[in-house]
């Protein structure tokens, strides 16, 4: 009978702790997602740090070319220093801090496809078996960018879809995170001449 007395006590703390566990759950959760979300913009950041490592090779390769136009080589130091420049929060991602570290990227690209098209005439260049290994380990290195910088966008969406529902949303202080957007004219044809 006196187990009846304290019956209420017990449902309320039963209550009380399964409601606690649930929100320790959600912030658990919540917590892991945004790590996921971090560690994917690290590995888009060491793809592009492979690349940039791997064009000061280029760089060095092309610049034992003789007469090689010494200005092409400087864009391409240039743009590759002003993209190491650029850095990014991951904790604290904002669309401003992805585009600017996007379009810093894609001076890399720009810079580094006029320099394979400018050793193009070069053919003494292209036979070296050390620039035909670097022009393969840039082309691999840009389809592991694309897969990291893919990854990092499915991570942000797992992440968003789940802070931004209810009811975790009721209980996470997460803010959206933005995705990784391609350059502005990336949807335009490439004019290719001759």
């Amino acid at each position: 009978m006196n187990f009846r007395k304290f019956l209420p006590w017990i449902i309320g703390i039963g209550l009380i702790l399964i409601i606690a566990f649930w929100v320790i759950g959600i912030k658990n959760t919540g917590l892991q997602k945004n790590q996921a979300v971090n560690k994917e913009w690290g590995n888009v950041e060491t793809t592009y740090q492979r690349r940039n490592d791997l064009i000061g090779n280029l760089v060095n390769t092309v610049k034992g070319a003789a007469d090689f136009e010494k200005g092409t080589l400087t864009a391409v130091i240039e743009a590759r220093a002003k993209a190491t420049s650029v850095t990014v929060d991951p904790t604290n991602v904002s669309p401003e801090q992805l585009a600017a570290f996007n379009q810093a990227q894609s001076g890399v690209s720009s810079a580094l496809s006029r320099l394979l098209v400018s050793v193009e005439r070069y053919p003494e260049l292209k036979a070296t078996e050390n620039f035909k290994k670097l022009q393969d380990e840039l082309a691999s290195t840009e389809n592991q960018i694309l897969t990291a910088r893919t990854r990092f966008n499915e991570a942000v969406q797992d992440y968003n879809g789940y802070v931004l529902a209810i009811p975790q949303s009721w209980f996470l202080s997460y803010t959206e995170k933005p995705f990784f957007k391609s350059v502005s004219g990336a949807d335009k044809p490439v004019e290719v001449k001759f």
